[in-house]
């Protein structure tokens, strides 16, 4: 429950400012939440995102997100492949991770759904993702505007969660990730940690899920929904059509991309064999094999 690895304060420090710092460089402040702009966010840093459902098989946890880099045509390009099988608010916070990896150049990586924090560098990019998400400022001025105190020690469980859903339904970070940013600042005691914790956040008929529908029910339903979209940012498909017609890249390549995606050449007009093993190659990426690491 509690965090496995305990990072030092210079390094949470170093990892507040390095969110802060990409905040203010992506254009936003410390107040406004920056959630619902995270794919804007991948088009301004050119990372082309990857959407696939992959579900769990039997005990072993499917991935949640993954940060690929491919050359292509003499060019760099970047990918975040996400797992749209798992629930909205985690897929928010698992790009965000990858972030992390993505700024401090730590190369190729895959994210599990599984509780990764006996891992240092896994740890840094989760309470990376939660303070870019969140500023820890942000949250204990919001705490005090709420209760004229920066401690919750008295309030009640039923008060705490209708504030928690509140600040899911704005800032877009997960239940239990808000619950383990009012405990790391102190705002509230461990056994009310251990309580919150225990909670089934997913229960759409438990105690959280009636007060998190009655707070903002179209946005509470979103982020509690597995969307098992597929799809890419549309500037991947357009980079990969100017480098086939540009001769940047071969017919196979032009094929292979493409079918990251779910997409073929005669989607867009192009009329190309394709190979027995250039369909399976496309199968296994679509169906997530290539994802189990």
């Amino acid at each position: 429950m509690n965090r496995k690895i305990k990072l030092s304060i210079q390094d949470i420090e170093s990892i507040r400012e390095l969110a802060r710092n990409k905040r203010f460089e992506l254009g936003f402040s410390d107040d406004p939440p920056i959630a619902n702009d995270i794919q804007t966010i991948l088009d301004k840093l050119e990372i082309i995102l990857l959407e696939i459902p992959v579900e769990a098989e039997g005990n072993k946890p499917s991935f949640s997100a993954a940060l690929l880099y491919s050359e292509e045509g003499g060019e760099c390009l970047v990918f975040i492949g996400l797992n749209t099988a798992d629930y909205f608010d985690k897929q928010v916070f698992a790009i965000a991770h990858e972030l992390y990896h993505f700024f401090t150049k730590t190369g190729s990586h895959l994210s599990r759904q599984d509780d990764q924090e006996e891992d240092v560098v896994e740890a840094k990019a989760n309470w990376f993702a939660a303070e870019f998400l969140l500023p820890e400022e942000v949250l204990k001025r919001r705490v005090f505007e709420e209760f004229k105190s920066f401690s919750l020690a008295d309030v009640q469980q039923k008060v705490l969660l209708r504030f928690i859903a509140r600040l899911h339904c704005t800032w877009w970070l997960p239940y239990r990730s808000l619950v383990k940013r009012l405990w790391e600042i102190k705002a509230i005691r461990d056994e009310q940690y251990k309580e919150l914790y225990g909670v089934d956040e997913r229960d759409s008929e438990g105690e959280y899920g009636r007060v998190g529908r009655s707070t903002q029910s179209d946005v509470f339903l979103k982020l509690n929904t597995a969307t098992k979209t597929v799809g890419s940012s549309p500037r991947a498909i357009e980079t990969i059509l100017r480098n086939f017609e540009d001769n940047l890249i071969d017919e196979d390549t032009f094929v292979r991309l493409l079918g990251r995606f779910k997409k073929s050449p005669s989607d867009y007009g192009y009329e190309i064999s394709i190979s027995q093993d250039d369909m399976d190659e496309m199968h296994d990426f679509i169906e997530g094999r290539n994802h189990d690491g």
